[in-house]
């Protein structure tokens, strides 16, 4: 196993990156490469000037599904990785469905592997109600969510979710800040669906709505009041997808803003203090180089939120086939993980330009990030 570094200090905000060893972009196809490498996770200290990775081990992972395919305890003691696919064991040039969650101890010198749980087929967007006794993951290949128990570093399966629409595509989960209520994004289906949160019983409401076409990637902000979904759109045919605003005030929830963000919104992350959104773009870098939407690089776009609607701030060229964002405590620093590049793309923010700072090398394709808040 990789370990390196040390345990985070107190003062640390820790920021967990996971990262795809085994696939390549073909042709703007996701292949497993060749010679696969072990999928691996980075443990970062967002608040070290540069930011400073204290350890890496071995875990597995997937850029299948959002990148929110990490969530940490708000504690800070552990972190969740999920795995949606991993190369098929009866086809070595095949990818096929996993359902892995891997629980790995953030205070251990150095972050260490807890344990091993299965979620359900194509386990992908993860998160921790803030009480930090419950977990959902999004299974997208059998439209459920699953339900996990967490008593300090032991997490436990207690069941599943079903939604009643196995090719729903389910992809993320997120709790409010109260816990009573999760939203859960429907890519294949185009809704977003309400469960209800009561101690560790986790119902389907059977209320849904919509949010735009294809919603993937999606947070709630810390006061609760509004939510910031990424849409996938139709992929790397071009386009202009969107990013939607959802009025969490509102009886019921629903989507009161959408802005163009370009062709496929593939993360979104709102800042802590609640005034802007990031949001990835692949722009056509994941296409082949002879489509008509090729574009040599991505986008991170920014958007203020005003009045519970979207305004653009500012923009910034990212690499190819990038994935996740996160921010600092202080909402003045952005990582941006890139696919090709094998790297953290580190962005200062002062309210109204994005500044860029020396980036953080990756042992592996970073796909899934969360930071701790």
């Amino acid at each position: 196993m990789l370990a390196a570094g040390l345990a985070a200090p107190s003062s640390a905000q820790i920021v967990v990156s996971a990262n795809d060893g085994k696939v390549r972009m073909l042709d703007g196809a996701t292949a497993p490469l060749v010679t696969p490498q072990p999928d691996t996770v980075t443990v970062i200290d967002l608040n070290a000037s540069p930011p400073k990775v204290l350890g890496e081990l071995r875990a597995p992972t997937s850029v299948v599904g959002p990148p929110q395919s990490v969530a940490i305890a708000p504690d800070e003691s552990i972190a969740l990785v999920t795995a949606a696919m991993k190369i098929d064991p009866a086809d070595g040039s095949k990818l096929a469905p996993d359902d892995k969650v891997t629980v790995i101890d953030l205070k251990a010198t150095p972050p260490a592997v807890l344990a091993t749980l299965q979620a359900g087929r194509g386990a992908s967007g993860v998160s921790i109600n803030r009480a930090g006794t419950l977990a959902l993951v999004a299974n997208r290949i059998e439209g459920t969510v699953s339900v996990f128990t967490i008593n300090g570093k032991t997490v436990a399966a207690a069941g599943k979710v079903d939604l009643h629409a196995p090719d729903s595509g389910p992809s993320h989960a997120v709790f409010t800040p109260d816990g009573r209520t999760a939203l859960v994004t429907r890519n294949n289906d185009h809704l977003i669906s309400v469960l209800t949160v009561a101690g560790t019983k986790v119902e389907y409401a059977k209320r849904d709505f919509a949010a735009g076409l294809k919603p993937y990637s999606l947070e709630i902000a810390r006061a609760g009041d509004v939510a910031v979904v990424g849409h996938s759109g139709v992929g790397p045919t071009g386009g202009a997808d969107t990013v939607g605003l959802i009025d969490l005030t509102a009886n019921p929830p629903r989507t009161v803003d959408q802005i163009s963000a370009g062709p496929t919104v593939e993360g979104v992350a709102l800042s802590p203090d609640g005034t802007a959104v990031a949001a990835t773009v692949m722009n056509g870098s994941n296409s082949p180089a002879t489509s008509p939407f090729f574009h040599d690089y991505g986008i991170l776009r920014v958007f203020g939120i005003s009045n519970k609607r979207l305004v653009p701030i500012t923009e910034a060229r990212i690499g190819h086939w990038c994935q996740g964002a996160a921010w600092s405590r202080d909402s003045r620093t952005l990582l941006v993980q890139c696919m090709m590049e094998r790297e953290i793309r580190v962005f200062r923010f002062d309210g109204k330009r994005l500044t860029p700072a020396p980036s953080i090398t990756i042992n592996g394709m970073p796909a899934g990030i969360r930071a701790s808040q």
